[in-house]
């Protein structure tokens, strides 16, 4: 019962969070960050304790597939070329400048430097998406660090097992561990593919019911435990899953499926990150407990403040200097000006290197470490700060950095926008033009009013004068029926069937985005 209680507690505090992140225009991830460290203060607050296993399913399966989701695999292959020396590289470099100021500055043990290591050297992907996502910023910079942050966090989470393995166990090497990345990367791609396919073909059995949208649950928590118990990154099998989903499943489903599953999904994905967050708090204030203040407290935070400032630094001198390379030896090697012009620019590079705010992946692997582990608490400790000064250094900052390097606003996605949604609307008018009478004219007038909305590329989604006609008639049906209702000459289960088919008509008569949900 303390569980249930403690867990609608967190709920409610995040409903007031998102009120406050709206009102003061900071991104959300911050004010989770700030709430989780304000939850390690509240004396009395309960003790929940996770099982390891279990807190890297729940917490890293379905955001890391609703971002894999809208990340297409084409945009890995268009932006190759920067993600080449951002994947792999970028949390190897981390992981061992973070390892050796853990070994020299406190005196880990090299195991358990390294786990320390891969746990803060992943970037977050949800977070930084949320960050971004309140700024013009260029949408090849978004896929960058998308497309960086899913690839990482796989290899980040295979050196975390191998190096987890090493510290509680004095037989395991190195040696005997790298087997394992060789059959664990491409085996997880395979695994996700192969799962996807036979999950597209059950789905179809299953559409149009409540029970599709319990599978994409299933489903997403299912190739994360069979990818673990046949010993594969679940990472890659989740990232591959849900690029061939993206992929295939938009076809195959009905529009009433499509909406009741991005409602679920961006609410459940909310709520892993609030509980998240919070479970931070929670176990940050037991860890404060533990360390008897004095001496041991300070060295602690002062240690954790320290390698903050190594992940900060590092990722920055090595985008840099990685952007820097990769353009000279394109130029070199291919001896093609215009392609190591697809290199991004020295101030879209740096907005990349200040962009690694760390999230779900670190706090996950934080939690997933056993209680036994050595120095088990200033590693946690040192996660959480990394997580909560990442998001509010970054968060807080992102914007001024912005309007300091000059960084143009990004009018592509209107454009694009624009253009398809006019080609989509010539294909409605096109197979209209053999239809001829009243009806027909009525709906041709409505897309030839659309269609002019649509070519204007700077607001493309304008509302036209049916939809506010519309909206305006749905208005009034939806009060005629109240009052049918308060009077008591209709029951209420006439009320709620007319009341969804009213909800349907709004959708279909609001202008695009109208009904877009603010987080």
């Amino acid at each position: 019962m303390v569980l249930f209680e403690s867990t609608l507690a967190l709920l409610l505090v995040a409903v007031v969070l998102l009120q406050i992140s709206r009102r003061l225009h900071v991104p959300y991830p911050v004010t989770l960050a700030l709430a989780g460290a304000g939850v390690a203060a509240i004396p009395g607050a309960p003790a929940i304790v996770m099982e390891p296993h279990l807190a890297l399913a729940l917490f890293i399966s379905p955001p890391l597939l609703d971002a894999a989701y809208d990340l297409p695999p084409r945009e890995l292959r268009r932006n190759w070329i920067p993600l080449l020396a951002l994947v792999v590289f970028a949390v190897v470099i981390t992981t061992i400048t973070v390892a050796l100021t853990a070994y020299t500055w406190a005196g880990l043990p090299i195991a358990a430097a390294i786990t320390l290591g891969a746990i803060v050297a992943p970037p977050d992907a949800a977070a930084a998406t949320a960050m971004l996502s309140g700024f013009d910023v260029s949408r090849r910079t978004l896929a960058i660090v998308q497309g960086e942050s899913l690839l990482n966090d796989a290899v980040a989470l295979l050196i975390f097992g191998v190096s987890v393995t090493m510290a509680m166990s004095h037989d395991a090497t190195v040696a005997a561990a790298f087997p394992r990345f060789l059959v664990a990367v491409p085996g997880g791609v395979v695994l996700g593919l192969v799962l996807a396919t036979l999950y597209l073909r059950a789905r179809l059995t299953i559409a149009g019911t409540l029970g599709g949208t319990i599978s994409e649950f299933v489903s997403a928590f299912g190739v994360w435990i069979v990818a673990e118990r046949l010993h594969l990154s679940p990472i890659l099998a989740i990232v591959a899953f849900a690029m061939k989903i993206a992929h295939w499943a938009p076809s195959r489903m009905s529009a009433r499926d499509r909406v009741r599953s991005y409602a679920v999904w961006e609410t459940v994905v909310f709520v892993l990150n609030v509980l998240a967050f919070l479970l931070m708090g929670l176990q940050a204030r037991i860890i404060l407990t533990r360390l008897h203040g004095g001496s041991e407290l300070r060295e602690a935070l002062v240690f954790a403040g320290v390698v903050l400032v190594v992940v900060i630094l590092t990722r920055i001198v090595w985008v840099l200097i990685s952007g820097r390379l990769v353009h000279d030896l394109l130029l070199y090697l291919l001896q093609k000006p215009h392609r190591a012009a697809n290199v991004p620019a020295p101030s879209e590079l740096f907005v990349v290197s200040w962009t690694g705010m760390r999230g779900l992946v670190t706090l996950a692997t934080s939690f997933a470490l056993p209680a036994n582990f050595p120095k088990r608490d200033l590693i946690v400790l040192t996660a959480f700060v990394v997580v909560i000064g990442s998001l509010v250094i970054h968060g807080l900052t992102l914007g001024p950095l912005l309007r300091f390097l000059g960084v143009e606003p990004d009018t592509s996605f209107a454009r694009e926008l624009s253009f398809a949604r006019a080609t989509m609307i010539d294909a409605a008018l096109a197979s209209l033009a053999e239809h001829h009478g009243k009806a027909a004219d009525a709906v041709r007038a409505e897309y030839q009013a659309a269609r002019q909305s649509a070519r204007c590329s700077d607001n493309p989604q304008a509302e036209t004068a049916q939809d506010r006609l519309r909206m305006q008639a749905i208005a009034a049906e939806r009060a005629a029926i109240a009052k049918l209702r308060h009077e008591g000459r209709i029951g209420d289960d006439v009320f709620h069937q007319l009341e969804e088919e009213l909800d349907w008509s709004e959708l279909n008569a609001a202008p695009p985005g109208y009904f877009l949900v603010e987080s």
